[in-house]
């Protein structure tokens, strides 16, 4: 690492810090639509600063208006630099959009006003995904300032949408093939096995995210004048609820796990030499009185590559303090599940769509909304990008890179390989216990730091 970048890197770290403190200050919460220009300002804020720091082409791409009463897509932010003659191109991948902050009294400090507490930043899109695309952008910054140059091409691809389901995007990757020809993608949305351990992330589970309406009587009823007649949309979603997993966490779908199929054999033998410790898990990261889940799997197989189905929310009814004796005309509950290798979202709905309706109690109306999908993921981690992602990692961290599976989900990596047939390398900065879409979300700055570094001799490896 002998370039004038990683100079830059280090003279400018509070430069960096600072910038990353405004970013993180735009409260761009994809699925409120009272966010909306706060959406706008993180596109100009990322737009502006591909500006600055030399990249060319700088484009905010708006998406479609809204239609029929659903929501408007938000913009994408594209940027290159294509002059590396006869070197790789890489499309350097993140969201400036961010979940919902609730509960607040949970915080210690304010989601939206970024604060530094033994050595980790804390708001809001720290480190899914601001803090993790600010450190993409810092890294090209460095070559292009202190170098005039960059060692590979790349194309930036940021999206607003990824908390969302990601429509825009996927939509924009299927019809600009041309424009975003690369030969692998970089995604800085994942995290670390554990602290100081250099790690990739080889394998996503996929998503399919609903919403289910339960319709009982016309309107809201007295339940002393009706109680123990008129049927109750929130005793039907709790059956439904039980009909649909059991307690011992098998999901009861018929048809299901048709296609689930158990990780081959060396990978399961390599996650049993991961540093984990069941009980540090339940104590720092989950905070519960004991884990849940299926029989016959270890705790890194049922959260890495099990399917699973989860309740977020119920809507509906009377929750205010005190008391009123209503039953609901109508409730709502918040489902997903997670799918893994060979899952196909469109069945799982069919599936998930007909048990519903077969669960549906007697005098109670239900039905199934789509909020988004994702299929589950696979990468190798043998192909020239990832042993050069791996090699920049052991070179920054000075420990050999590890290789994990992810419980979550990034779509944007099924659609760069199933559209346009490019690779992507997962390399993430995040930690366990970083608190993603909970409160006291944290990205840990010397990680944030070390980052940019990796990201840069990334660059500096492909480009020999």
């Amino acid at each position: 690492m002998g370039t004038a970048a990683f100079e830059y890197y280090q003279a400018n770290r509070e430069r960096f810090l600072e910038g990353l403190k405004d970013l993180l200050r735009i409260p761009s919460v994809s699925t409120l639509p009272a966010h909306k220009s706060d959406i706008a300002r993180a596109a100009g804020f990322i737009a502006r600063e591909l500006t600055e720091m030399g990249m060319e082409g700088v484009e905010i791409i708006p998406g479609k208006p809204a239609a029929a009463g659903g929501p408007a897509q938000h913009p994408l932010v594209y940027a290159e630099w294509l002059h590396a003659a006869g070197k790789p191109t890489l499309i350097l991948y993140g969201h400036y959009d961010v979940q919902p902050p609730d509960p607040l009294d949970e915080w210690i400090s304010p989601p939206f006003e970024p604060a530094v507490r033994n050595d980790n930043i804390y708001a809001r899109g720290a480190v899914d995904d601001k803090g993790q695309t600010y450190l993409l952008l810092k890294a090209v910054e460095g070559f292009l300032k202190a170098d005039g140059k960059l060692p590979i091409n790349v194309k930036f691809l940021i999206e607003g949408e990824e908390e969302v389901g990601g429509e825009h995007i996927e939509q924009y990757v299927r019809s600009k093939p041309v424009r975003l020809k690369a030969d692998s993608v970089l995604v800085c949305d994942t995290e670390m096995f554990a602290p100081e351990l250099p790690t990739l992330t080889t394998g996503l589970r996929g998503l399919v995210y609903t919403e289910v309406e339960a319709r009982g009587p016309s309107h809201d009823l007295h339940s002393g004048s009706y109680g123990g007649a008129a049927p109750n949309p929130f005793q039907a979603l709790a059956e439904i609820m039980v009909g649909l997993k059991g307690p011992d966490g098998h999901i009861r779908i018929p048809g299901f796990y048709r296609r689930v199929k158990r990780p081959g054999r060396d990978e399961l033998a390599a996650w049993k030499r991961l540093p984990f410790k069941e009980s540090e898990f339940l104590k720092k990261e989950v905070g519960a009185k004991a884990l849940v889940g299926e029989k016959g799997y270890s705790v890194l197989e049922r959260v890495w590559a099990r399917p699973t189905l989860e309740v977020h929310g119920f809507r509906g009814g009377f929750t205010e303090e005190g008391a009123k004796t209503v039953i609901p005309a109508v409730g709502t509950a918040k489902i997903s599940m997670r799918l893994v290798p060979e899952q196909d979202p469109k069945e799982i709905v069919r599936l998930f769509t007909a048990y519903v309706k077969k669960l549906t109690p007697k005098g109670i109306q239900t039905s199934v909304g789509v909020l988004s999908t994702a299929p589950a993921t696979i990468v190798s981690p043998h192909s020239r990008w990832a042993k050069a992602a791996a090699e920049a990692m052991e070179q920054v961290f000075h420990k050999k890179t590890v290789y994990m599976r992810c419980g979550g989900s990034v779509p944007i990596v099924d659609q760069f390989e199933q559209y346009m047939g490019i690779p992507s390398v997962m390399m993430g900065f995040g930690l366990p216990d970083d608190n993603l879409h909970a409160p006291n979300e944290k990205f840990h700055l010397p990680n944030f730091y070390r980052g940019i570094e990796a990201v840069g001799r990334y660059f500096e490896l492909l480009g020999q």
